[in-house]
């Protein structure tokens, strides 16, 4: 299975958001669950896709 969420670029991210500098680490945990839950979000949006007798994803199916 592809990965879609790569965990150094959630440190990113995280350093970004973070304003205030609170955040020292990312469990690995945070990777996994953001991963299932983009998963979801994509199949969601496919079943949409398949409602609207379309064959592209759109912003607007998620």
């Amino acid at each position: 299975m592809t990965k879609i969420i790569i965990k150094n670029n959630i440190r990113k991210v995280v350093k970004e958001l973070d304003e205030q500098n609170v955040v020292n680490n990312v469990a690995v945990e945070v990777e996994k669950a953001l991963e299932e839950k983009v998963r979801e979000d994509l199949r969601k949006a496919i079943e949409r896709v398949k409602k609207n007798q379309r064959r592209t994803l759109f912003e607007r199916d998620l």
